[in-house]
């Protein structure tokens, strides 16, 4: 259960017909903020020293805002968040902060201070002020850097994911799951902070934060999963009561049947019973490109991005990070098979800062995905090697985590309009002790599905590497004519690059939901939509097809 830990004002919850998004009721005062600021940084508040501290507007994230604050004393971010889960986001962060940064090695901000009590001041919000990491996101830098650069940033990733195993009570991790520093009782000056209630969206989200919940700290993965799927259920229980059309009755009557089916399924890929508590690790799930920050020289300064950073079981730290994850691609794309395209068609409107541009090099978007992808598929592999000379065990940790990943991907889902049937159809074929991939049910369907043949798409292989079938740009399992076979060399032909299929043959029409920050696309915050068709001319090298390619565009919401 929740217990009281102060008010939401200044937060409206708004249903953008795929979930609750977090809105500004008012906004923060930027002269309340200089002040606020002055006194944690003893920075004089009079005429003369007027340009001694100057903030302004940074960026705008999911739950909070950043502001730039330049003083005589360095350079500094403010961190002014939305009262998603009072008190407990803002102390958790900073507390996780700093022990990360007196623990590990990894470049994280040093928390100057910070207020987890909206109220207590003239801001009349929870902030947290810490030191500005230099550099940029590795995002805007990525397309100029070396893959010797590339491949020194993956290894020096793991070796940070290798320290958060190792992070807490004396090198050991923690026991229970939930966030650092959550209990009531919890000290804020510790160094050795104890695990509380989770601080995460999917328990904070919309009317799920006064859902009557256990939040926390969990002895188990059991128990985690339970909760989540009652607040999954206590949902959709209050949505079919609801139901106005026959449409969104169907809907959460199936959420219902899914969600309950996977509690039944529960106990049996996680033991129930677990003495002494489950041991867990400080995962961060959200390592994508713009959250690794890096010099000119593509050295990485920092990470970024803790909001909501918890200990969690060791399974899901056995995944890879957000900036490597996509589809697999094992021929380097032909950059001169690639349409040429202006600047001032790349997508990228005129409007945007020039500083937030991704520069095209004059090649289209596709070119950029296909290397893209190319390029993390071969990084990958930098990973797991890396991964398995600091962790010895990982290979097995990674096969043991597999069916645990994909039933949190499913309990995941199930709450979404995203391909529940799919689920379901998962769910069942585990019940039968048929141990598919998810993500080869969610693409193909479980009735597709070949023992003999692997899918197409991203999959996971046993020692945890994602693989593919696609073969990559002018491959023969990437292109087919219209007949589905592979052109002729020399031929001409219409091809088509077969994009994974989001429009299921079961009704349901969106894709699975992105995580945040995916890796490096099109240009920031771009997105792709089924409703967009586009065809792309393909310039074929000397003697090759001569290719239109329909390039199917899916936003990703």
């Amino acid at each position: 259960m929740r217990s009281p830990t102060g008010s939401r004002d200044g937060l409206i919850w708004d249903d953008n017909g795929l979930g609750p998004v977090a809105r500004w009721a008012r906004q923060p005062n930027i002269d309340a903020i200089d002040r606020v600021c002055r006194r944690a940084l003893r920075i004089d508040d009079d005429e003369a020293s007027r340009d001694h501290c100057i903030v302004t507007f940074h960026c705008n994230g999911e739950f909070s805002k950043l502001y730039n604050v330049d003083t005589i004393r360095g350079k500094f971010i403010m961190r002014i968040s939305l009262p998603v889960d009072p008190r407990n986001k803002t102390r958790a962060e900073a507390m996780t902060l700093r022990l990360v940064h007196r623990s590990t090695d990894i470049p994280v901000p040093k928390v100057i201070a910070f207020q987890d009590f909206a109220g207590q001041d003239e801001l009349g919000f929870e902030w947290l002020l810490m030191e500005c990491i230099p550099g940029k996101p590795a995002y805007y830098r990525w397309r100029k850097m070396t893959e010797t650069q590339k491949e020194a940033l993956t290894k020096k990733v793991a070796e940070f994911h290798s320290q958060l195993f190792r992070c807490g009570n004396l090198g050991r991790g923690f026991r229970t799951i939930g966030t650092l520093g959550t209990l009531p009782e919890s000290d804020t000056h510790s160094t050795n902070p104890e695990v509380g209630p989770i601080v995460d969206s999917v328990f904070f989200a919309g009317p799920r934060f006064n859902y009557p919940i256990p939040r926390g700290p969990f002895h188990s993965s059991h128990d985690w999963l339970r909760a989540y799927l009652n607040l999954i259920i206590s949902e959709h229980s209050t949505a079919l009561a609801k139901a106005q059309t026959q449409d969104d009755k169907d809907h959460a009557e199936l959420v219902l049947r899914l969600a309950r089916k996977l509690m039944r399924l529960v106990h049996k890929v996680f033991p129930s019973l677990v003495n002494p508590a489950e041991n867990t690790v400080l995962w961060h799930d959200d390592l994508s490109l713009k959250n690794i920050m890096v010099d000119d020289q593509g050295k990485v300064t920092g990470v970024i991005g803790w909001e909501c950073v918890s200990a969690l079981p060791k399974w899901m730290a056995c995944q890879i990070p957000a900036f490597l994850r996509g589809a697999g691609r094992t021929q380097k794309p032909d950059r001169e098979c690639y349409t040429n395209v202006s600047q001032s068609t790349s997508g990228i409107p005129e409007e945007d800062d020039a500083d937030d541009r991704l520069d095209n090099e004059g090649k289209t978007e596709l070119y950029w995905i296909h290397l893209m992808e190319y390029e993390q598929t071969q990084l990958r592999k930098i990973y797991y090697d890396r991964m398995r000379q600091l962790r010895p065990e990982w290979d097995k940790e990674v096969e043991e985590a597999e069916l645990k990943v994909d039933f949190l991907g499913a309990v995941s889902r199930c709450g979404t309009q995203f391909y529940p049937v799919r689920v379901e159809q998962w769910a069942d074929a585990i019940e039968r002790r048929e141990f598919v991939s998810l993500m080869h049910v969610l693409r193909m369907g479980i009735k597709q599905l070949d023992k003999d043949e692997p899918a197409a798409g991203h999959t996971i292989n046993r020692a945890g590497t994602p693989t593919s079938t696609f073969s990559g740009s002018g491959g023969s399992s990437g292109v087919r004519t219209s007949s589905g076979a592979p052109p002729k060399p020399g031929s001409s032909a219409s091809v088509t690059f077969r994009t994974p299929q989001w429009k299921r043959q079961d009704s349901e029409s969106r894709p699975s939901s992105p995580r945040p920050g995916s890796p490096l696309p099109a240009r920031p915050g771009s997105s792709m939509s089924t409703a967009s068709t586009s065809t792309i001319t393909v310039k074929p090298p000397t003697g090759s097809a001569s290719a239109s390619v329909a390039l199917v565009r899916t936003r990703m919401g």
